[in-house]
C-alpha cells in the first residue's frame, strides 16, 4: 500500500508533465547546435536539391538567430531562395546516448521550418554584441559557481561543454561568420520514438535568456557520473513512484523538474520466475522554478532530504 505522503508526491509529479510546447522551448534553449536544410543554389538559380550543414544559433528576444561560417553554401543559398528548416537535438551526454541506441531510441528533437532571413548590418553588429554578453555571462557564472555545483559541472566528461564554452570559440577576431534571423513558420516536436508532434505557433513561446539551460548537458553527465547522485534518483523512484530500480540516470532537466530514466521491474514477481526488468521514464517536480543552476542543484538536494525525511515519518526510524 502506497503512503499517503508517497501519493501526493505522486500526484504532484504527474500533475506537472510539460507540454510540448515546454519541450521545445527548453530544447531550443539547452542547445546551440542545429542542422540547417536550404535550397541549393548556383548562378543560374535554384537547383531544388537540399545542402544541409551543422551551424550555431542562438535565441535574442524570442528570435532564433543563426551563426553561419562565411564559406558555408548557405550564404549562396539564401540569396536564391531564403526558405529553409532547422533540427535542434535534446542533449543527450555520456552513457545516456549509447543506453538510447539500445532502445532503439533517439534523442528526443525538434525539427522547424521557415525563412532564413539577411539582415541590415547594423542589426548584425548588434545581435554579435548580444551573443558576445550572452556567453560572458554564461561563463561568469559557471566561474563562480559554489563548490557544489562546481563539482558537478566538473565531473562531467572532457567532451561534454556548456554553450559558453561551446560558443567562446566565436568571440575569436579570427572567426569570420555570417548572422541570419530565422522566422519561424512550424514547429515540431519529435520525441524519442519517432513520434511527430505538431505545435500552434500561437502557443509556443520561445526561450529568454537563460543560466540553466545552457549547462544542461554538463549537469546531466556530471550527476549520471556520480554514484551518490545515481543511488539518489534510486531513491526518488522508490520514494515517489512506489517502484524499485534497479539503476537510474537523469534524462532531461529545465526550470519545473527533472526526468528519470530507470531500470524498474516489468510486473510482479513470481516465484521461481526471474525478474524481468525494463527502463521506464519518470517526471519529478519542483515546487517552484529554478531560475539557475545554483537554484536548480539547491532545490533537487532539498527533494533528497524531504524524500529522507519522508521515509523516517513512516519507517519509524525518525
Amino acid at each position: 500500500m502506497v503512503h499517503a505522503a508517497q501519493a501526493m508526491a505522486m500526484a504532484k509529479a504527474k500533475s506537472t508533465a510539460l507540454s510540448i510546447a515546454d519541450k521545445c522551448r527548453n530544447i531550443l534553449a539547452a542547445s546551440w547546435e542545429a542542422h540547417l536544410n536550404t535550397i541549393k543554389a548556383d548562378a543560374k538559380g535554384s537547383k531544388g536539391e537540399i545542402y544541409t550543414s551543422r551551424v550555431h544559433y542562438m535565441v535574442q528576444k524570442g528570435t532564433p538567430y543563426l551563426i553561419v561560417p562565411e564559406n558555408d553554401m548557405h550564404n549562396i543559398n539564401i540569396v536564391i531562395d531564403e526558405r529553409g528548416s532547422l533540427s535542434v537535438c535534446s542533449p543527450i551526454p555520456g552513457r545516456l546516448t549509447t543506453l538510447l541506441k539500445s532502445l532503439g531510441k533517439l534523442p528526443p528533437r525538434i525539427a522547424m521550418t521557415g525563412d532564413v532571413l539577411m539582415m541590415k548590418e547594423t542589426k548584425v553588429q548588434a545581435i554579435a554584441d548580444s551573443l558576445k554578453k550572452a556567453i560572458l555571462k554564461e561563463h561568469k557564472a559557471a566561474t563562480e559557481a559554489s563548490h557544489g555545483v562546481s563539482a558537478i559541472l566538473s565531473s562531467a566528461s572532457a567532451t561534454c561543454r556548456s554553450r559558453s564554452e561551446g560558443l567562446l570559440s566565436l568571440l575569436s577576431e579570427k572567426s569570420s561568420y555570417s548572422i541570419f534571423k530565422f522566422e519561424i513558420g512550424s514547429c515540431a516536436y519529435i520525441d524519442s520514438s519517432g513520434s511527430n508532434h505538431n505545435i500552434e505557433l500561437d502557443n509556443f513561446e520561445p526561450p529568454n535568456a537563460d543560466l540553466l539551460l545552457p549547462f544542461s548537458a554538463k549537469l546531466i553527465d556530471g550527476i549520471n557520473r556520480s554514484d551518490p547522485r545515481r543511488r539518489a534518483l534510486i531513491f526518488f523512484c522508490f520514494e515517489y513512484f512506489n517502484v524499485t530500480a534497479r539503476d537510474a540516470l537523469l534524462l532531461s532537466i529545465d526550470h519545473h523538474g527533472f526526468d528519470v530514466l530507470a531500470k524498474v521491474p516489468e510486473r510482479e514477481s513470481l516465484l521461481d520466475v526471474p525478474r524481468q526488468y525494463h527502463w521506464k521514464e519518470f517526471r519529478f517536480s519542483f515546487k517552484e522554478a529554478a531560475k539557475d543552476i545554483e537554484d536548480f542543484c539547491s532545490m533537487l538536494v532539498a527533494l533528497e532530504e524531504e524524500a529522507v525525511q519522508s521515509v523516517k515519518s513512516y519507517s519509524g526510524l525518525g
